[in-house]
């Protein structure tokens, strides 16, 4: 379906109440089935790919700067993961999000471990300034795009803060961009520089298993991407839903290594009843 489509659908539904909002996101998504362009690291690849694929999504793994300026007008989202970050990566991320930005194409940052190096920071604060629809980070990462500087205690992917300490960071990265800024952790905030929403949904696990923010980052972009008119909704509807996916896998799973299997299938599996039941979403 083609994006104004999809945006009538939505400006035709008024807002639900959280678990129905994120029953139809997910809905939408497995109807339309929308092309995520997904430019990111060599870890999160497959993890991402089968997230959205299983979520009912097309993912296309294109970075290169000779397909950019052809391939990205036919997506309906983009996803940059800043994750294993190089020089000519850059180049590719700051054209697609040019791109998408001229063919107003919602597109999700994903600042990896950017508090890591002043070459990390920078990229991410260059690709800030091309105002994402979203921003998707843990705390320590909210916090250097905020603070503007390289963190002295870094532990890279790893978040040194909890995501309760970035809120204040989040609403104010989100008045000046005009974005949605998203901060993951035991509690995941999501906020438009107005309202804040916590999702409580997800298991401690999920640190154990490479990749699984950057999938759900890539997760948010599918919903968004079907729901460009309210991205704090389909933001918090996302990170519920693979939530609610790894609560489920988590009652089957032996360790991360089955955790990351049991969560696909739980996504893919998903049906309303569960989801009404589990989504759990609030306001801040």
């Amino acid at each position: 379906m083609e994006e104004n489509k999809i945006t009538n659908i939505i400006k035709e539904t008024p807002l639900l109440e959280w678990p129905q909002q994120a029953w139809t996101n997910l809905q939408l998504v497995r109807q339309n089935s929308p092309l995520i362009q997904c430019i990111t690291n060599f870890v999160s690849m497959d993890f991402m790919a089968n997230t959205l694929l299983s979520a009912g999504a097309s993912p296309a793994m294109i970075h290169s700067i000779d397909e950019i300026p052809e391939f990205t007008p036919k997506t309906l989202g983009v996803c940059i993961n800043a994750g294993t970050l190089t020089p000519d990566w850059l180049r590719g991320m700051m054209l697609a999000a040019q791109v998408a930005n001229q063919f107003k194409i919602p597109w999700v940052l994903d600042p990896v471990a950017a508090g890591g190096s002043s070459f990390r920071l920078n990229a991410c604060l260059d690709l800030l300034a091309l105002r994402p629809s979203v921003v998707r980070g843990n705390g320590s990462e909210i916090l250097a795009l905020f603070k503007g500087s390289v963190d002295s205690n870094s532990k890279g992917v790893d978040s040194v803060h909890g995501s309760s300490d970035a809120v204040e960071a989040a609403k104010y990265l989100a008045q000046q961009l005009g974005s949605v800024v998203a901060v993951s952790g035991a509690v995941d905030f999501v906020t438009d520089g107005d309202r804040v929403v916590c999702v409580h949904n997800g298991v401690p696990m999920l640190q154990k298993i490479t990749a699984s923010g950057c999938s759900v980052t890539a997760l948010i972009t599918a919903f968004v991407a079907v729901d460009p008119s309210h991205a704090v909704e389909a933001t918090a509807s996302a990170l519920a839903i693979f939530g609610v996916a790894s609560e489920i896998g988590m009652d089957m799973a032996k360790g991360p290594a089955s955790l990351r299997t049991q969560l696909i299938d739980s996504l893919y599996g998903l049906d309303e009843a569960t989801a009404l039941g589990r989504v759990r979403i609030s306001h801040f």
